[in-house]
Protein backbone atom coordinates (compact mmCIF):
# COMPACT_ATOMS: atom_id res chain seq x y z
CA UNK A 1 0.00 0.00 0.00
CA UNK A 2 1.78 3.26 -0.95
CA UNK A 3 1.97 6.47 1.59
CA UNK A 4 -1.08 7.94 0.08
CA UNK A 5 -3.16 4.98 0.24
CA UNK A 6 -1.92 4.72 4.10
CA UNK A 7 -2.93 7.51 5.13
CA UNK A 8 -5.93 7.94 3.48
CA UNK A 9 -6.69 4.55 4.91
CA UNK A 10 -5.80 5.78 8.04
CA UNK A 11 -8.21 8.45 8.16
CA UNK A 12 -10.83 6.25 7.00
CA UNK A 13 -11.11 3.90 9.74
CA UNK A 14 -12.37 7.45 12.07
CA UNK A 15 -16.36 6.03 10.12
CA UNK A 16 -17.52 2.55 11.82
CA UNK A 17 -17.46 -0.08 9.11
CA UNK A 18 -19.61 -2.37 11.26
CA UNK A 19 -23.31 -2.68 12.13
CA UNK A 20 -23.96 -2.66 15.87
CA UNK A 21 -26.67 -5.43 16.87
CA UNK A 22 -27.73 -5.31 20.62
CA UNK A 23 -30.77 -7.39 20.05
CA UNK A 24 -28.96 -10.25 21.61
CA UNK A 25 -30.83 -13.17 19.58
CA UNK A 26 -27.73 -14.54 18.67
CA UNK A 27 -25.55 -14.32 21.89
CA UNK A 28 -26.40 -12.60 25.31
CA UNK A 29 -24.19 -9.19 24.68
CA UNK A 30 -23.57 -7.06 22.16
CA UNK A 31 -21.92 -8.08 18.68
CA UNK A 32 -20.54 -6.05 15.26
CA UNK A 33 -21.84 -7.32 11.83
CA UNK A 34 -19.85 -6.20 8.81
CA UNK A 35 -21.44 -6.40 5.14
CA UNK A 36 -20.59 -9.93 4.38
CA UNK A 37 -23.23 -10.55 7.64
CA UNK A 38 -19.84 -11.60 9.86
CA UNK A 39 -19.75 -11.29 13.43
CA UNK A 40 -17.21 -9.61 15.61
CA UNK A 41 -17.34 -9.30 19.27
CA UNK A 42 -15.92 -6.51 21.14
CA UNK A 43 -12.17 -6.36 22.36
CA UNK A 44 -13.21 -5.33 26.11
CA UNK A 45 -15.70 -8.22 26.35
CA UNK A 46 -13.69 -10.74 25.32
CA UNK A 47 -10.76 -9.29 27.82
CA UNK A 48 -13.41 -9.33 30.75
CA UNK A 49 -14.74 -13.00 29.36
CA UNK A 50 -10.93 -14.13 29.76
CA UNK A 51 -9.72 -12.69 32.93
CA UNK A 52 -8.36 -14.91 35.15
CA UNK A 53 -11.51 -16.25 37.97
CA UNK A 54 -9.85 -14.10 41.03
CA UNK A 55 -10.76 -11.04 39.13
CA UNK A 56 -14.21 -12.03 37.84
CA UNK A 57 -14.85 -12.60 41.47
CA UNK A 58 -13.61 -9.74 42.84
CA UNK A 59 -15.81 -7.93 40.33
CA UNK A 60 -18.72 -9.86 41.31
CA UNK A 61 -18.08 -9.53 44.84
CA UNK A 62 -17.60 -5.15 43.68
CA UNK A 63 -20.87 -5.12 42.51
CA UNK A 64 -22.73 -6.85 45.64
CA UNK A 65 -21.87 -3.66 47.52
CA UNK A 66 -24.81 -0.79 47.91
CA UNK A 67 -24.57 1.86 45.20
CA UNK A 68 -21.93 -0.28 43.22
CA UNK A 69 -23.85 0.36 39.87
CA UNK A 70 -24.35 3.85 40.78
CA UNK A 71 -20.42 4.19 41.43
CA UNK A 72 -19.92 2.43 37.85
CA UNK A 73 -22.22 4.57 35.82
CA UNK A 74 -20.21 7.42 37.21
CA UNK A 75 -16.62 6.43 36.63
CA UNK A 76 -18.25 5.15 33.44
CA UNK A 77 -19.34 9.07 32.63
CA UNK A 78 -16.00 10.74 33.79
CA UNK A 79 -14.24 8.25 32.08
CA UNK A 80 -16.34 9.91 28.46
CA UNK A 81 -15.50 13.19 29.86
CA UNK A 82 -11.52 12.56 30.03
CA UNK A 83 -11.77 10.62 26.46
CA UNK A 84 -13.95 13.53 24.72
CA UNK A 85 -11.05 16.05 26.16
CA UNK A 86 -8.14 14.22 24.70
CA UNK A 87 -9.92 13.50 21.60
CA UNK A 88 -10.76 17.20 21.68
CA UNK A 89 -6.68 18.04 21.85
CA UNK A 90 -5.42 15.79 19.18
CA UNK A 91 -8.15 16.25 16.32
CA UNK A 92 -7.88 19.74 17.00
CA UNK A 93 -4.13 19.67 17.11
CA UNK A 94 -3.78 17.30 13.90
CA UNK A 95 -6.41 19.97 12.07
CA UNK A 96 -4.25 23.20 12.69
CA UNK A 97 -0.54 21.33 12.27
CA UNK A 98 -1.90 19.93 9.03
CA UNK A 99 -2.46 23.31 8.07
CA UNK A 100 0.67 24.91 9.15
CA UNK A 101 2.50 22.29 7.39
CA UNK A 102 0.85 22.23 4.28
CA UNK A 103 1.40 26.15 4.61
CA UNK A 104 4.83 25.52 5.00
CA UNK A 105 5.76 22.75 3.10
CA UNK A 106 7.61 20.63 5.83
CA UNK A 107 5.95 17.53 5.70
CA UNK A 108 8.15 14.82 5.40
CA UNK A 109 6.98 10.77 4.91
CA UNK A 110 8.79 8.34 7.23
CA UNK A 111 9.81 4.84 6.50
CA UNK A 112 6.62 3.69 7.77
CA UNK A 113 4.65 5.41 5.58
CA UNK A 114 3.46 8.29 7.52
CA UNK A 115 3.73 11.37 7.42
CA UNK A 116 5.03 13.76 10.16
CA UNK A 117 5.62 17.83 10.50
CA UNK A 118 8.44 18.59 12.77
CA UNK A 119 7.35 18.19 16.07
CA UNK A 120 7.86 21.82 17.20
CA UNK A 121 4.82 22.36 15.53
CA UNK A 122 2.84 20.02 16.44
CA UNK A 123 3.35 21.26 20.02
CA UNK A 124 2.26 24.45 18.94
CA UNK A 125 -0.79 23.20 17.58
CA UNK A 126 -1.13 21.20 20.89
CA UNK A 127 -1.14 24.15 23.07
CA UNK A 128 -3.56 26.20 21.25
CA UNK A 129 -5.88 23.13 21.15
CA UNK A 130 -5.64 23.19 25.03
CA UNK A 131 -6.52 26.91 24.69
CA UNK A 132 -9.39 27.06 23.04
CA UNK A 133 -10.87 23.43 24.80
CA UNK A 134 -14.57 23.14 26.38
CA UNK A 135 -14.59 23.53 29.83
CA UNK A 136 -14.93 19.44 31.79
CA UNK A 137 -16.68 19.33 34.59
CA UNK A 138 -15.69 19.42 38.12
CA UNK A 139 -15.66 15.59 38.66
CA UNK A 140 -14.01 14.83 35.60
CA UNK A 141 -11.31 18.11 35.95
CA UNK A 142 -8.57 16.29 37.33
CA UNK A 143 -8.49 13.15 35.14
CA UNK A 144 -8.97 15.57 31.89
CA UNK A 145 -6.05 17.86 33.38
CA UNK A 146 -3.81 14.48 33.69
CA UNK A 147 -4.71 13.33 30.23
CA UNK A 148 -3.87 16.67 28.90
CA UNK A 149 -0.43 17.13 30.67
CA UNK A 150 1.01 13.89 29.16
CA UNK A 151 -1.04 15.09 25.60
CA UNK A 152 1.12 18.64 25.48
CA UNK A 153 4.35 17.43 26.66
CA UNK A 154 5.06 14.00 25.24
CA UNK A 155 3.30 13.88 21.92
CA UNK A 156 5.46 14.68 19.07
CA UNK A 157 2.87 13.31 15.93
CA UNK A 158 -0.49 12.62 15.80
CA UNK A 159 -1.14 10.40 13.04
CA UNK A 160 -5.02 9.12 14.76
CA UNK A 161 -7.85 9.88 17.02
CA UNK A 162 -10.60 8.01 18.33
CA UNK A 163 -10.34 5.52 15.37
CA UNK A 164 -13.02 1.94 14.83
CA UNK A 165 -10.42 -1.42 14.03
CA UNK A 166 -11.17 -4.69 13.31
CA UNK A 167 -10.20 -8.04 12.53
CA UNK A 168 -12.47 -10.37 9.77
CA UNK A 169 -9.64 -13.37 10.48
CA UNK A 170 -10.45 -13.24 14.28
CA UNK A 171 -13.62 -11.92 14.67
CA UNK A 172 -12.56 -9.35 17.07
CA UNK A 173 -13.43 -5.46 16.74
CA UNK A 174 -13.01 -2.19 18.78
CA UNK A 175 -12.05 1.17 19.14
CA UNK A 176 -8.71 2.62 19.25
CA UNK A 177 -7.72 5.47 21.43
CA UNK A 178 -4.77 7.20 19.37
CA UNK A 179 -1.66 6.49 16.74
CA UNK A 180 0.90 9.23 18.07
CA UNK A 181 4.42 9.73 18.32
CA UNK A 182 5.83 10.06 21.42
CA UNK A 183 9.19 12.35 22.49
CA UNK A 184 9.85 11.65 18.84
CA UNK A 185 9.74 8.03 18.10
CA UNK A 186 6.72 5.77 16.87
CA UNK A 187 4.25 5.14 15.72
CA UNK A 188 2.77 4.08 19.42
CA UNK A 189 -0.39 2.74 19.84
CA UNK A 190 -2.24 4.44 22.63
CA UNK A 191 -5.20 3.80 25.20
CA UNK A 192 -6.22 6.35 27.78
CA UNK A 193 -7.72 5.10 31.01
CA UNK A 194 -9.04 6.71 34.01
CA UNK A 195 -8.51 5.66 38.10
CA UNK A 196 -9.34 6.72 41.44
CA UNK A 197 -6.40 4.97 42.01
CA UNK A 198 -3.16 3.70 40.90
CA UNK A 199 -3.53 0.82 38.95
CA UNK A 200 -1.62 -2.65 39.86
CA UNK A 201 0.37 -4.04 37.39
CA UNK A 202 -1.94 -7.16 36.78
CA UNK A 203 -4.62 -4.89 35.82
CA UNK A 204 -1.98 -2.51 33.51
CA UNK A 205 -1.34 -6.13 31.83
CA UNK A 206 -4.99 -6.17 30.72
CA UNK A 207 -4.97 -2.89 29.14
CA UNK A 208 -1.54 -3.71 26.83
CA UNK A 209 -3.35 -6.90 25.89
CA UNK A 210 -5.91 -4.51 24.82
CA UNK A 211 -3.41 -2.74 22.70
CA UNK A 212 -2.18 -5.71 21.13
CA UNK A 213 -6.01 -6.44 19.76
CA UNK A 214 -5.47 -2.96 18.07
CA UNK A 215 -2.14 -3.32 16.91
CA UNK A 216 -3.18 -6.66 15.06
CA UNK A 217 -6.45 -5.35 13.37
CA UNK A 218 -4.44 -2.08 12.15
CA UNK A 219 -2.05 -4.60 10.64
CA UNK A 220 -4.67 -6.57 8.80
CA UNK A 221 -6.97 -3.33 7.73
CA UNK A 222 -4.02 -1.37 6.50
CA UNK A 223 -0.27 -3.31 6.44
CA UNK A 224 0.34 -0.74 9.65
CA UNK A 225 2.34 -1.91 12.49
CA UNK A 226 2.58 0.29 15.71
CA UNK A 227 6.21 0.48 16.88
CA UNK A 228 5.50 0.71 20.85
CA UNK A 229 2.22 1.08 22.89
CA UNK A 230 0.92 3.11 25.54
CA UNK A 231 -1.01 3.22 28.20
CA UNK A 232 -1.88 6.36 30.08
CA UNK A 233 -4.04 6.10 33.50
CA UNK A 234 -4.99 9.74 34.51
CA UNK A 235 -5.92 10.11 38.13
CA UNK A 236 -7.54 12.28 39.83
CA UNK A 237 -5.28 14.48 41.38
CA UNK A 238 -1.24 14.25 40.38
CA UNK A 239 0.57 12.72 36.94
CA UNK A 240 -0.63 9.87 35.11
CA UNK A 241 0.23 6.46 35.36
CA UNK A 242 2.21 5.72 32.37
CA UNK A 243 3.02 1.98 31.24
CA UNK A 244 5.10 2.39 27.70
CA UNK A 245 5.20 -0.91 25.81
CA UNK A 246 8.61 -1.33 23.48
CA UNK A 247 8.57 -2.90 20.11
CA UNK A 248 8.84 -6.41 21.99
CA UNK A 249 6.27 -6.29 24.63
CA UNK A 250 3.62 -4.65 22.24
CA UNK A 251 4.56 -7.75 19.73
CA UNK A 252 4.10 -9.98 22.93
CA UNK A 253 0.48 -8.50 24.02
CA UNK A 254 -0.51 -9.36 20.52
CA UNK A 255 0.59 -12.79 21.10
CA UNK A 256 -1.05 -12.85 24.28
CA UNK A 257 -4.44 -11.32 23.04
CA UNK A 258 -4.88 -13.56 20.19
CA UNK A 259 -4.24 -16.51 22.69
CA UNK A 260 -7.38 -15.30 24.94
CA UNK A 261 -9.52 -14.88 22.00
CA UNK A 262 -9.01 -18.28 20.69
CA UNK A 263 -10.60 -19.31 24.22
CA UNK A 264 -13.09 -16.94 23.93
CA UNK A 265 -14.11 -18.37 20.49
CA UNK A 266 -13.87 -22.01 21.63
CA UNK A 267 -16.20 -21.17 24.95
CA UNK A 268 -18.69 -20.10 22.17
CA UNK A 269 -18.54 -23.02 19.99
CA UNK A 270 -19.33 -25.10 23.50
CA UNK A 271 -22.16 -22.89 24.75
CA UNK A 272 -23.96 -23.09 21.48
CA UNK A 273 -23.54 -27.44 21.08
Amino acid sequence: MGTLDKQNALADLRHWKLERDDTQTLYPHRIYRDAKKNVYHSVTHILSQTAPQEKKDALERWLQKPNSYTERDIACKRGELAHSHAEYLLKTGAKLSRNAGNNRGVWKTGSDGLERCPSKVTKWALEKAAENAPKVGFSASGYARGLRSFILERVTAIHASEFSVYNEKHGYAGTADALIDIDGDGPFIADWKTAKDTRSESIIDQFCCQLGAYSLALKSLIGLRPKKGAVIIARRSGAPQIKILSELELRAAEVWFLERNEQYQQSLTLNQT
